[in-house]
């Protein structure tokens, strides 16, 4: 048995591919009946149009952590947080899976730990397919989504969305047990040679 499914690969990664990395997913969770999504955002722009898109779904918008471009400051606009909230997701802030102590440990000693080095290793697929994954589990740590459920992840390379996947998500400590199930738009950065 088999299933063949579509992959959009965009030219360009960047938020121009937004709406569409939207429309993709939106789509495939409806053929595939899955109700939870998954959607990174920072000041909340990509978060609000997740969120108001795919009312009636089980969304979670996942912000940077509390300090991450500095001590004290939350990327996530106040207005945004408002109007992802309106339309009834829920919003996630918490220390980001590939990150935290290890990247204490690189900044203090410029030495790399193991989460900052599977960290790279993803982005080797995209940006966003670092960011999906990561994004999956923290909300399995966080007990927002069911581990082992296919749900849709959607993320970007820097703003917006140009990733979008269908995972069954882990926690943390199982990252092993992650599954990437289908791959349903991300950047091609440009043609082979």
């Amino acid at each position: 048995m088999e299933t063949v499914t579509q992959t959009v690969y965009f030219e360009q990664p960047g938020p121009q591919n937004t709406a569409r990395t939207l429309e993709i997913a939106h789509r495939r969770a409806e053929e595939l009946g899955i109700r939870t999504v998954l959607v990174a955002t920072t000041r909340g722009e990509t978060g609000v149009q997740a969120a108001r898109l795919f009312q009636g779904y089980e969304v979670v918008v996942v912000t940077h952590a509390t300090g991450f471009r500095g001590p004290n400051i939350q990327e996530l606009l106040p207005e945004n947080r408002r109007a992802i909230e309106e339309a009834g997701a829920r919003i996630l802030t918490c220390q980001h899976a590939f990150g935290g102590v290890s990247r204490a440990v690189r900044k203090k000693w410029g030495t790399y730990e193991i989460d900052e080095i599977v960290a790279q290793t993803l982005r080797i697929f995209g940006e966003g397919m670092k960011v999906t994954t990561e994004i999956a589990l923290m909300a399995a740590d966080a007990g927002l989504v069911r581990v082992g459920e296919p749900c849709i992840a959607i993320a970007g390379t820097a703003r917006g969305a140009d990733t979008a996947i269908v995972l069954k998500p882990a926690n943390v400590q199982q990252f092993f047990d992650l599954r990437v199930m289908e791959i349903l738009c991300k950047p091609r950065f440009g043609a082979v040679e």
